[in-house]
C-alpha cells in the first residue's frame, strides 16, 4: 500500500451522470456523493483534471450552454482500515472472564472467550452484558441448566458453559442465532438446545424443561411482556437474572416481577442488572 492517495472531487454544474461515465475510464469505481463525484486513485489525476476541464467545454459546445465544473485534487495519507479497526476493539476482564476479539492473545489464569464484535452490545463492552457476566460468575454452577434468552452473540451461554452451565439459546434473530452457534465453536464449548424465537417458542424436545438460571439481557418492554413465561421457566430457587434495563424504567420491572426475590442488583452508569430467585 503506498503512504498516500489521490482525491478528486468532481462537481459539474449539470448532467453528472455524463461527468460520471468520463470518469469511469479513469477508475473502476466513483463515489456519487449528492451532486459530486469523487475518484481516489494511488497515482496523480493531474491530467485527470486538465480532461475534466476539455471534456465540459466539448459538452458545453455540443449541448448549446455553457457547463461549468469545480474540481478539487488533494493528496491524503492511506490509512491500513483493517488493523484501525482492530486496534479500536480491545479485550475486556469482567471478573475472571477475559472477552477477547481473536487477533488479540489470551490472558494467563483467566477463562477465556473469543468474540470478535460486530457491536459493542453483545461483547462485554456493554452495561447490560457485563452486568450480567458478573452475575453468571455468582450465581452459574457445574451441571445447570440454563436458558440464554435474546442470546445475541451467544456470549453470556457461552460463559455459563465455560463455567459448567448446561446451556440452551434462542433469539428472534435468525442471524444472531447462527452467529452465537459459530462462537460456540470457536470456544470449544457446546449449547444443548438452540431455536429461533422467544421463550415461548421452544422445541417439543424442550417444552416444560425447567432451568435453574434464565438469563435474558433484552429491552424493557419484552421483559414486561414476557414476565410470566420467563418466571415459569425457573426450578423453585431458580435464578432469573433480567438485564437491558435503563435505570428510569428499573422500577417498572421490579414492580412487575415482585412475586420473586429481588437478590441482587448491579448498576453501571445508567444500566441496571437485577437478579431475582424463584
Amino acid at each position: 500500500m503506498d503512504k498516500n492517495y489521490f482525491e478528486l472531487t468532481v462537481h459539474p454544474s449539470s448532467h453528472v451522470e455524463l461527468f460520471s461515465d468520463f470518469l469511469l475510464s479513469f477508475a473502476d469505481a466513483i463515489e456519487e456523493n449528492g451532486e459530486k463525484l469523487i475518484l481516489r486513485s494511488e497515482n496523480p489525476l493531474d491530467e485527470v483534471v486538465l480532461g475534466i476541464d476539455e471534456f465540459a467545454k466539448k459538452l458545453s459546445e455540443k449541448l448549446s450552454f455553457k457547463i461549468t465544473v469545480r474540481t478539487s485534487l488533494q493528496e491524503k495519507q492511506n490509512e491500513d482500515w483493517i488493523k484501525k479497526y482492530q486496534d479500536s476493539v480491545k479485550p475486556i476482564q469482567v471478573g475472571s472472564i477475559y472477552i477477547r476479539p481473536s487477533w488479540e492473545k489470551p490472558k494467563n489464569s483467566l477463562t477465556d472467550i473469543v468474540i470478535d464484535p460486530a457491536l459493542a452490545f453483545g461483547s462485554g463492552h456493554h452495561e447490560s452484558t457485563y452486568g450480567c457476566l458478573l452475575m453468571l460468575q455468582r450465581y452459574a454452577s457445574i451441571g445447570s441448566r440454563m436458558l440464554d434468552v435474546g442470546t445475541g452473540s451467544g456470549i453470556l451461554a457461552i460463559t455459563a458453559s465455560k463455567l459448567g452451565a448446561i446451556a440452551d439459546i434462542c433469539d428472534t434473530d435468525e442471524q444472531a442465532l447462527e452467529a452465537a452457534k459459530e462462537n460456540f465453536v470457536k470456544n470449544g464449548v457446546k449449547y444443548k438446545n438452540a431455536w429461533v424465537g422467544s421463550v415461548t417458542d421452544a422445541p417439543k424436545n424442550n417444552d416444560g424443561i425447567k432451568y435453574g438460571i434464565v438469563v435474558a439481557n433484552i429491552v424493557t418492554d419484552v421483559l414486561l411482556m414476557i414476565e410470566k413465561d420467563l418466571i415459569n421457566r425457573l426450578f423453585d430457587e431458580g435464578i432469573l437474572i433480567l438485564s437491558g434495563i435503563l435505570d428510569k424504567y428499573s422500577q417498572r420491572i421490579k414492580s412487575a416481577y415482585d412475586s420473586l426475590t429481588l437478590i441482587d442488583e448491579v448498576i453501571a452508569g445508567e444500566w441496571r442488572t437485577l437478579v431475582y430467585k424463584r
